[in-house]
């Protein structure tokens, strides 16, 4: 009862402080040395997450699924009877200093967006900028090079997010109209929450301004509920600059994804699993056995279709909506085990984990990473491992940019936000 009231009286100071800085339009100038390492963390903990759920996504989407006694084991073929190429142990992922962090989807069309961003005289982009940039920079399966591990044209675009595309390319369609039922089946799958999580960090401590930049981005590829969850994410991500080191992190989480429910409509199937997990996790007397949590949202809503929901794929948004969010509340805060529970409950796995990854990267920085890790990292990265026609940062170097370089680009966009609501 007291963790409750703590938690409670948390949301509602956060509460309080956003709704007062957002009706003020007021804003305090980031100190852009502090913002720019966390900035860095983000994409260093997301890349450090996303490789490592990537080693599971898709092996387990029904029983029997992984546990922690999985941890460190062999890694099993996923459900199409394939593996990864870069790891064959259920681990972290943490490759040398001198290799470079390739791209993927849950880092690429949030790399993209932050570029579109910095190049345009206004932070919240037109839905005619969000056409243009994603038919500049994301190759179709027509003119996409062939996977040096796969032997195929490969765009890595899937579900949604393909959908939108063709939307675009082939039918001149803007978003909305590209995530509409009517023309995109695919309107309830994950795809808006990788793609669109970040731009909570654009505005730090002013969600609303932050749900203003992403509206688009996020009708890109979701409607109705995915896109109720895909707002969550970016409020999380808003309010997490307002998070300190006097108060334990677990219960700030807990507070923040409180505030970020109010995006969840009522009567939906996103707000009962919200709902249905943080009360699991709240009475579940071994904090450690998150597994039973998982093994419940199986039953509930995958099999039994409760609160609503009706499960089609494994990337539904719904389903990873509900495994996050154990990673989150059973992590409480920890890094590497918040990362490993992600990667380990199952479905499109890399998701969960590449989003608390960048989260917490976040709020932990740079260097709080490499003290959790007790080493160094790369930060090279190699956008056009996945998209095209991006400038070349690093001339003569290991892929195209650098987390530091991205972070200080990255405290430009969001001084430009600031100063847009002056």
């Amino acid at each position: 009862m007291q963790q409750i009231r703590r938690v409670l009286a948390l949301y509602l100071l956060l509460q309080t402080g956003f709704a007062t800085a957002q009706a003020t339009q007021t804003s305090e100038a980031i100190d852009r040395a502090d913002y720019a390492r966390k900035l860095h963390g983000f994409w260093l903990g997301q890349s450090i997450a996303n490789w490592t759920g990537l080693i599971t996504e898709m092996d387990r989407v029904e029983p029997p699924f992984y546990s922690d006694e999985d941890w460190g084991s062999t890694d099993q073929p996923n459900i199409w009877g394939a593996f990864v190429n870069h790891s064959s142990r259920i681990d972290f992922y943490l490759p040398e200093l001198d290799r470079v962090w390739g791209s993927d989807d849950d880092t690429d069309i949030e790399y993209m967006y932050w570029q579109l961003a910095e190049a345009s005289g206004s932070p919240e982009l037109t839905a005619e900028q969000i056409r243009e940039g994603w038919l500049r920079h994301i190759y179709s399966n027509e003119n996409a090079p062939i996977s040096p591990t796969e032997f195929r044209r490969e765009n890595y675009l899937w579900v949604s997010n393909e959908r939108a595309f063709y939307l675009m390319r082939d039918k001149g369609l803007l978003p909305p109209a590209t995530s509409a039922p009517s023309n995109n089946p695919d309107f309830a799958m994950i795809d808006a929450q990788l793609t669109t999580e970040s731009f909570g960090l654009m505005a730090p401590g002013r969600p609303q301004t932050a749900l203003n930049l992403a509206a688009l981005p996020i009708a890109v590829t979701a409607s109705g509920e995915a896109a109720a969850i895909a707002r969550f994410y970016v409020v999380m991500h808003a309010a997490a600059a307002n998070l300190n080191d006097k108060e334990n992190l677990a219960t700030q989480l807990q507070a923040i994804a409180a505030l970020a429910a109010e995006q969840l409509p009522v009567s939906g199937y996103a707000r009962d699993m919200y709902e249905f997990v943080l009360e699991a996790y709240t009475t579940n007397p071994d904090k450690n056995d998150w597994e039973q949590t998982r093994h419940a949202i199986y039953q509930r809503y995958q099999i039994n279709g409760e609160g609503g929901y009706q499960y089609s794929r494994p990337f539904d948004a719904g389903i990873n909506f509900a495994a996050s969010l154990i990673s989150l509340f059973y992590g409480e805060g920890d890094f590497r085990r918040t990362v490993q529970i992600a990667s380990l409950a199952g479905w499109d796995s890399d998701n969960p984990a590449a989003t608390w990854g960048g989260l917490l990267g976040f709020i932990l920085g740079k260097d709080g990473i490499e003290r959790t890790f007790q080493r160094r990292f790369s930060e090279a990265y190699w956008i056009h491992r996945t998209r095209k026609a991006f400038p070349d940062h690093t001339p003569g170097l290991a892929g195209e940019d650098t987390f530091s370089q991205m972070a200080q680009r990255g405290v430009d966009v969001v001084e430009k936000v600031l100063t847009a609501e002056e």
